[in-house]
């Protein structure tokens, strides 16, 4: 793709998603720009759906949600964890504003009322393709708003004036029906162009069919494990992704690739955020596990860590936890290298340091600046071995875990085959294969609901505590719509 379409769009989009109603929230009436002057003709569309896209990546960049309350981290030199970490959250500490969640819905809502009397008649299916990305889009934020904080306000209809919806929270399974809906609207939109075709990926920074593909099928094992969806829920999931593999991605041969190639050049990656070393301050997430010069002051293995000059972009705030690295259990597993690296001092081992995500390392500096994926082909075809494994078909989930261990040097699977053993070991194959790609905690909260394994037992900040698996609303929200109740188990 061409970079201007991520890196930069124009002044008036730019004021357009800045400037809008944060929905639900706030009464504040929509920037004159939004509707007096910035959808006038078919060309305002497309930089707009591309603006949204640097909300997707704003929240895919927030570890906060997918990892810190999981088990894969402990501090390093300069911990930089929330109250999500240590499982203390109420609300008065960590709370939730939604307001971002939200002001990315509010753009897709606006987007889809205001180009539907444009008749596009030079290119009609560009409109199809704007509108499918939009419906994407919006069952992404509504999909990721669903695991952060269960049941949440569905808000369809674009606000353009001062009379803002006080609208409830909607159960966890509304909001999940509407995620569907929305991916089934951007699925058809794909299929209705004249040019359509599965396997066509015109930008992995941009949602396509196949990537949609990839937001249904993960949708779905929320919903069968998390929200009682049941064997329906998983049958159409391995039934999606048998689909996903007609569409071209194949695994990367090196483990080293999946990270070590952009996603715009990677056959593996379905989607990812765009990142580049100018786009945003000190980079992506990854640049809170690298190691400053500074920090690692004696290290007989320097040049094998990825450390950086200054503090500013790398912050050696933390490093793999002992229990993750306890689940790579064969000495052979290649992805250890390309996981993390131990530094090394004169007195012994020190700090397990996460390279996964190294960065690029120019003439000034290592910069943190790998694309954040958001699908790739391993993590789906794990997927589908979850959800046959949750249908009793051993066989096949055996297959699709094997697929994945392929490239790994371990071998196949030669465990027990019983539905138990086959769940746990997928799931320890998920934390080996995709750890910190932000996933793990909402891997942990499907396997627990699930019955794999009991999350407060196993993740070791949640040992003796009741903390529900959900966030709270904070007090902002709360207090600007009576109808919003406290999430279950935070209230008074």
């Amino acid at each position: 793709m061409k970079k201007w379409t991520i890196r930069i769009w124009s002044a008036v989009t730019a004021a357009f998603l800045l400037s809008g109603c944060d929905a639900i929230l706030e009464v504040k009436p929509q920037s004159s720009i939004t509707d007096e002057v910035y959808f006038r003709d078919e060309g305002d569309f497309e930089p707009n759906v591309i603006g949204i896209y640097t909300v997707v990546r704003s929240l895919a960049n927030n570890i906060t949600y997918g990892t810190e309350r999981s088990e894969e981290l402990i501090s390093a030199l300069n911990s930089r964890f929330t109250v999500a970490w240590s499982h203390t959250l109420s609300p008065t500490s960590g709370a939730v504003n939604y307001a971002e969640w939200y002001r990315g819905i509010g753009h897709c809502n606006l987007l889809l009322q205001k180009i539907q009397p444009f008749p596009f008649n030079s290119d009609p299916d560009l409109k199809k393709t704007i509108q499918a990305e939009a419906y994407a889009q919006r069952a992404w934020f509504y999909y990721h708003l669903l695991r952060v904080i269960g049941d949440a306000p569905i808000m369809l209809e674009a606000v353009v004036d001062e009379n803002v919806p006080q609208l409830p929270r909607s159960p966890a399974a509304d909001v999940m029906a509407q995620v569907l809906a929305d991916v089934e609207a951007s699925l058809e939109l794909y299929r209705s162009s004249s040019k359509f075709s599965k396997t066509a990926y015109p930008s992995r920074y941009r949602f396509s069919y196949g990537s949609v593909l990839a937001l249904k099928a993960d949708a779905l094992l929320w919903k069968a494990k998390v929200l009682g969806g049941g064997n329906a829920a998983l049958q159409l999931a391995v039934e999606t992704i048998s689909e996903i593999e007609t569409t071209g991605v194949r695994l990367n041969a090196d483990f080293a690739d999946v990270a070590g190639k952009r996603a715009a050049d990677n056959p593996e990656v379905l989607m990812a955020a765009y990142y580049h070393r100018d786009e945003t301050p000190g980079g992506n997430y990854a640049k809170n596990a690298l190691p400053f010069e500074e920090g690692i002051k004696g290290a007989l293995n320097k040049d094998s860590l990825p450390w950086t000059a200054t503090s500013v972009n790398g912050q050696g705030a933390y490093q793999i936890s002992p229990a993750s690295r306890a689940l790579f259990t064969n000495a052979n597993d290649v992805r250890i290298r390309d996981t993390w690296v131990v530094e090394l001092q004169s007195t012994g081992p020190k700090v397990a340091w996460i390279n996964k995500l190294p960065g690029t390392r120019y003439l000034d500096d290592r910069v943190s600046d790998n694309d954040v994926v958001l699908w790739r082909l391993a993590d789906i075809f794990l997927l589908k071995a979850e959800a046959y494994a949750a249908l009793n078909d051993g066989a096949n989930a055996k297959l699709y875990l094997d697929k994945v261990r392929a490239r790994t040097a371990t071998g196949v699977y030669s465990g027990a085959m019983d539905k138990q053993s086959l769940e746990k070991e997928i799931l320890n194959e998920r934390g080996r294969e995709l750890f910190f790609e932000n996933k793990r905690w909402f891997d942990l909260v499907r396997f627990h609901k699930g019955g794999t394994l009991d999350i407060y037992q196993y993740v070791p900040n949640l040992a003796g505590k009741t903390t529900p698996l959900f966030w709270p609303l904070n007090s902002t929200v709360l207090a600007n719509n009576p109808n919003i109740k406290q999430t279950e188990g935070y209230q008074p």
